[in-house]
């Protein structure tokens, strides 16, 4: 499996950090976190005066959510002491705080936090250093794990700085790793409570973090932590099957793993669903050439359920007469919101098109679904003073889709 992976990376400069010595002994140099190593950002610098209210981040939640009571969670952070700047810090990291239930979940998470001897200084440092943590059942546990990573970096580096013998021996061993790697706080301690934990493994640990430095990947980024969980997760048989599978519908080793290094996710894709993904954009009429342009250019497409892909590709196809060159070469389009994005839009052009205004040729996928609102309705529907009122009806749907002219 290894010589697939080189085979199919870029042999180019490899980037400083490729030659990492995995057999040294990780507790003898840096700790995981410099002291120069910022945390979160923290919202409220020196100075300024601010109350952190549910209405203020009420957009952070959706109005269902509202029902349980956000000012709930705010209070009971403050009732432990949580400033305003590490409250304001915890919602933007982790806005699905304010749907938990404060009275059920949250207190008593807290409460067994502060009986096992966490201060309360600790308790709110921890927190709004990895809010995530809020939202898992075990608590203690990653709780531990975080707190022996930052006590660790508050001490001077020494051996007996790290937990020997323990359970997390091997979480420290792997953190010091990537820390010496570059990979900043942001990214490190959300590692350590994730349900796929590579961070905990050894030799797995240490064969999958070579694969991914070898590739090129950078550990300052998300898409080395995806990857590294990725190779981590899969055998070197389970990653050779899935290649072998690409290889029949048209791809190169090239091809796989450059795919890889755009979209990590993409591996964890079954054959099964490979297949049916191909089955299906060929059954609509695309080639096989085409179908892997369009996996190469946008992986997710892949992954689209069969009846979403028919129903938007059929409406640009037969609706709006867009042939199947121009739909392969946006293929992100395919996961766009039929009724939200697709259907609204295309209903002005073929609006516009009836009155002659922007000529009888389609324009281009991409200047009417990949832009924002703010930039189509710009272009399709402002610049039309007079039109400006019957356009926004037929761009809301307040006009009747069978009243609108047939292409």
């Amino acid at each position: 499996m290894y010589s697939l992976i080189l085979h199919g990376r870029r042999f180019g400069e490899l980037k400083k950090w490729r030659h990492l010595r995995f057999a040294v002994n990780p507790f003898q140099n840096e700790l995981p976190f410099s002291s120069s190593t910022s945390a979160i950002p923290q919202a409220g610098g020196k100075g300024n005066n601010f109350t952190v209210s549910a209405d203020s981040i009420g957009t952070k939640v959706t109005s269902e959510d509202k029902g349980r009571n956000p000012d709930s969670v705010l209070s009971l952070l403050k009732s432990h002491a949580f400033t305003d700047s590490q409250i304001s810090t915890i919602i933007t990291n982790y806005p699905q705080v304010l749907t938990l239930d404060a009275e059920r979940s949250l207190a008593p998470k807290l409460k067994l936090l502060l009986s096992r001897g966490a201060s309360t200084s600790e308790l709110t440092e921890i927190v709004s250093k990895v809010p995530e943590i809020l939202g898992k059942k075990s608590i203690s546990i990653y709780y531990d794990s975080v707190k022996c990573i930052i006590e660790a970096d508050n001490k001077i580096s020494t051996n007996d700085s790290f937990p020997h013998g323990t359970s997390l021996e091997n979480k420290v061993r792997n953190v010091s790793v990537l820390r010496g790697l570059g990979m900043p706080q942001k990214l490190l301690l959300p590692l350590l409570i994730s349900k796929s934990q590579p961070i905990c493994g050894k030799e797995n640990f240490d064969a999958s973090l070579k694969k991914v430095v070898e590739m090129g990947f950078d550990p300052t980024t998300s898409k080395f932590v995806l990857a590294l969980r990725m190779l981590y997760q899969m055998s070197d048989k389970t990653i050779e099957d899935k290649v072998e599978v690409y290889k029949s519908l048209g791809f190169t080793v090239e091809d796989i793993w450059e795919i890889f290094r755009s979209t990590p996710t993409f591996l964890k894709v079954s054959k099964n669903k490979m297949l049916s993904s191909m089955e299906t954009f060929l059954g609509l009429g695309f080639s096989r050439d085409e179908f892997a342009m369009m996996v190469k250019r946008y992986p997710p497409c892949i992954e689209y359920s069969t009846e979403s892909v028919i129903k938007k590709t059929e409406f640009l196809l037969k609706k709006m007469k867009w042939t199947v060159k121009a739909v392969a070469l946006h293929p992100q389009v395919a996961g766009y919101s039929l009724k939200k994005r697709i259907v609204p839009r295309c209903n002005v052009i073929r609006a516009l098109m009836s009155k002659g205004l922007i000529g009888s040729e389609l324009p281009p996928v991409s200047s009417v679904l990949s832009c924002t609102d703010e930039k189509f309705l710009n272009k399709y529907v402002m610049k039309h003073d007079e039109l400006v009122p019957e356009l926004m009806a037929i761009y809301t749907g307040e006009v009747d889709q069978k009243a609108l002219p047939q292409q």
